[in-house]
């Protein structure tokens, strides 16, 4: 979609820090983190919200998320993660994505209020590099 800012991250075309590329899927670091490492699964393929996601997807998409929410805590050192995803209501982009943020007890993450926090120049990079090195493999 044109006009759609992941479709055009997707595409090479808008920068990210790209932590997860794969043929269906791709997962990058949230430019405005509520914790640093925040990272954004997408679909490739432009789709609104959960309920359009092909069935075809959806394991991938699961799994994933699974890979990513393990990568947080092993190349973070997260002692957990929040994962979520809204539909249509609070959903800033209408691209479907799920979040990923690693959580550490008394980080100060309360119900739904989510905080933003802002990177130091250089490093989104360095987050980005540590999420993937901590990536298991597909299929895990």
């Amino acid at each position: 979609m044109a006009d759609c800012v992941f479709c055009s991250i997707v595409a090479g075309d808008t920068p990210a820090d790209v932590v997860l590329d794969e043929p269906e899927l791709v997962a990058f670091l949230d430019r405005r983190p509520v914790f640093k490492g925040h990272v954004l699964l997408v679909p490739r393929a432009h789709v609104v919200t959960l309920p359009d996601l092909p069935a075809a997807l959806r394991d991938g998409f699961l799994e994933a998320a699974q890979r990513l929410a393990t990568a947080v805590m092993d190349g973070l050192g997260a002692q957990g993660s929040f994962v979520a995803m809204n539909n249509v209501v609070s959903q800033s982009v209408p691209h479907l994505h799920l979040h990923v943020v690693p959580r550490t007890k008394g980080d100060g993450l309360r119900g739904f209020f989510w905080p933003r926090t802002k990177y130091a120049d250089g490093e989104p990079a360095a987050y980005a590099e540590r999420l993937r090195a901590a990536l298991p493999p597909a299929g895990r």
